[in-house]
C-alpha cells in the first residue's frame, strides 16, 4: 500500500510536477472521481482500512455504475466537537454515581472491628473457618471418610453441654473447648 503526501511548494517547478503525477494517479487508479464534477484532490480525509476487504457477490447483470474505493470502507459515527473538560467532570461527578454513604455501620462485639449491621464481621470470618474445618476432621474422624457418614443431622456439643432428649438419634460430636459466642445452641 503506498502513501502519498501533498503539500505546497514555493517552486513552481515541484508544484508543477507533483500536479502532473496527481492527474496521472487521479486518471489511473481512480476513474470514478476523475472528471469536471469532482473536488479538487488535497489531504482532508483520513480513513485506515485494511488492505484486503471482502468485496460483494457480483450482480449476473451488468451494470452502469463504476465502482469507487469507497464502497468498500466501513464508515463510523465520530464526534463533532470535544467535550469540554467541564462538561467531563459533571457527567463523571454526578451524584447518582458517587459512592453511598452507608449508615448501617456498628461494632463488632467480638472483635471491635467496625462492620455492616446484620453481616459478620470480616475478622471474625476466619475464626467461622477454622471452627468449621476443626468440625469437618471430627466427623471425618468418627464416620471414617466422607461417603461413611449416615444421611442424619449433627449435633455438636462443646465442654459442659449434654445431649438432650430431642439429639437422640442424631450424630453428635465433642469439642474440648468452649463454645464460641457466635455458634449459638439450637
Amino acid at each position: 500500500m503506498a502513501v502519498l503526501v501533498v503539500f505546497s511548494s514555493p517552486l513552481p517547478r515541484l508544484r508543477a510536477l507533483l500536479q502532473r503525477c496527481w492527474g496521472r494517479l487521479e486518471r489511473g487508479l481512480l476513474p470514478g472521481f476523475s472528471g469536471p464534477q469532482s473536488l479538487p484532490w488535497g489531504p482532508a480525509l483520513a480513513v485506515q482500512a485494511p488492505a484486503f476487504l471482502p468485496e460483494p457477490v457480483e450482480d449476473t447483470r451488468q451494470s452502469n455504475e463504476v465502482r469507487s474505493f469507497l464502497d468498500s470502507i466501513l464508515w463510523m459515527a465520530a464526534p463533532k466537537k470535544r467535550r469540554t473538560i467541564e462538561v467531563n467532570r459533571c457527567r463523571r461527578r454526578n451524584p447518582s454515581k458517587l459512592i453511598k454513604v452507608k449508615r448501617n455501620i456498628d461494632v463488632c462485639p467480638e472483635c471491635g472491628h467496625l462492620k455492616q449491621k446484620h453481616v459478620l464481621c470480616g475478622y471474625c470470618y476466619a475464626k467461622v473457618k477454622a471452627e468449621t474445618r476443626q468440625i469437618r476432621l471430627e466427623i471425618h474422624k468418627k464416620e471414617g471418610g466422607p461417603f461413611n457418614a449416615p444421611t442424619v443431622e449433627t449435633v455438636v456439643l462443646y465442654d459442659g453441654e449434654q445431649p438432650t432428649e430431642k439429639d437422640e438419634g442424631k450424630r453428635i460430636i465433642e469439642r474440648a473447648r468452649k463454645r464460641p459466642s457466635w455458634f449459638i445452641q439450637n
